[in-house]
């Protein structure tokens, strides 16, 4: 049964490009760009990236960026970040992914925001021509900090300009962050200029704060949350996001490393399913929680007795919840059917 549930990983909706950077590459683009490393094999290499099974919070978890995105402050370096995570979901069998970075955080060197977009679309381009994906898109994030307005607001222009072009692959934005140092409401004015241009979005929320930032991520217009753990904590939240269909972007492996669920006994999955909440599974970090699609369904097959229906409605909530239009949401429909007849008999 596990194996058989680990076949439903074929969409990954929440999937952060600097946490999933695997150590070989980073070992390879450091030698090329003449960055010092603190170790020199993956192996070692490893500690420096991941985050602890006994990880203390979110702060904690999110310090394992520093490194990466060093790594990744020139155009050359993003392309073939972006291109090499592709072709590993290729690997694993992924039919979509929807690939997430924040611009800003790649200006340390000459790179302008856009300079970091076009660069980004550049390795998705080359990425997709070297696999066998149905397609894959990119999320721009914004960043939670108490200074950068300036820079959100570019980040959101940017993602209209790119949701303008044809075939572009940039298709919505984000909020990522220290949830528990910035509220979500303190975004406000950014979601609001989003919503007025039209660009979709969703937002970081439930994870080191409670429902109520669920609720203020809802009420800004979020297409959809990611994590949402802490819905669980409001019957009011809870039932909004059923009469909304507001997916939840739920990813267990980070989920418990960052604390905002304590165990997978309490895990809410279940009961957000139960409640006909969309729940979507997906991985966040691959790198940072050493994990994979697959090993995301292994660990609820065996740890969560998962069903094999919700693990098909998990991947079904995926096609529903993905930033495409209906025609090409029916479209990957379609490409999963013939690919994996067995995960629909």
């Amino acid at each position: 049964m596990v194996s058989t549930l680990a076949q439903y990983a074929v969409i990954d909706l929440h999937l952060h490009l600097d946490g999933s950077l695997s150590p070989a590459w980073m070992l390879e683009w450091a030698e090329k760009q003449q960055i010092e490393l603190p170790a020199h094999t993956p192996e070692a290499l490893l500690p420096y990236v991941s985050a602890p099974q006994d990880c203390s919070d979110l702060n904690e978890y999110l310090r394992c960026f520093d490194l990466p995105l060093s790594l990744l402050q020139t155009p050359e370096a993003l392309s073939a970040a972006v291109a090499d995570v592709l072709q590993r979901l290729d690997q694993q069998g992924l039919i979509y992914a929807e690939i997430r970075f924040a611009p800003q955080l790649h200006t340390g060197l000459a790179m302008s925001q856009e300079d970091a977009v076009q660069a980004a679309l550049t390795g998705l381009q080359n990425g997709l021509a070297n696999t066998q994906l149905f397609k894959a898109n990119l999320i721009l994030c914004c960043m939670r900090a108490a200074d950068n307005k300036a820079e959100n607001l570019e980040t959101i222009r940017l993602a209209k300009k790119y949701l303008a072009k044809a075939e572009a692959g940039v298709v919505a934005i984000d909020l990522a962050g220290a949830e528990g140092l910035f509220p979500t409401n303190n975004f406000a004015e950014e979601f609001h200029y989003a919503s007025e241009i039209s660009v979709p979005f969703t937002i970081h929320a439930g994870e080191a704060a409670g429902a109520e930032s669920v609720q203020q991520a809802l009420a800004l217009g979020a297409s959809r949350i990611g994590y949402g753990i802490r819905s669980i904590e409001s019957e009011s939240v809870m039932a909004q996001l059923v009469r909304q269909e507001t997916p939840l972007e739920m990813c267990p492996c980070s989920n418990l490393q960052t604390k905002a669920a304590q165990s997978l006994k309490d895990y809410p999955l279940r009961r957000f399913l139960t409640r006909g909440i969309v729940a979507t599974l997906n991985t966040d970090n691959m790198t940072v929680s050493q994990t994979s699609l697959q090993q995301e369904y292994r660990l609820l097959a065996q740890e969560y007795q998962l069903s094999r229906a919700e693990a098909k409605q998990l991947m079904l909530n995926s096609i529903a919840a993905a930033f495409l239009p209906a025609e090409e949401k029916m479209a990957l429909l379609n490409t999963i059917q013939q690919r994996y007849p067995q995960l629909f008999e």
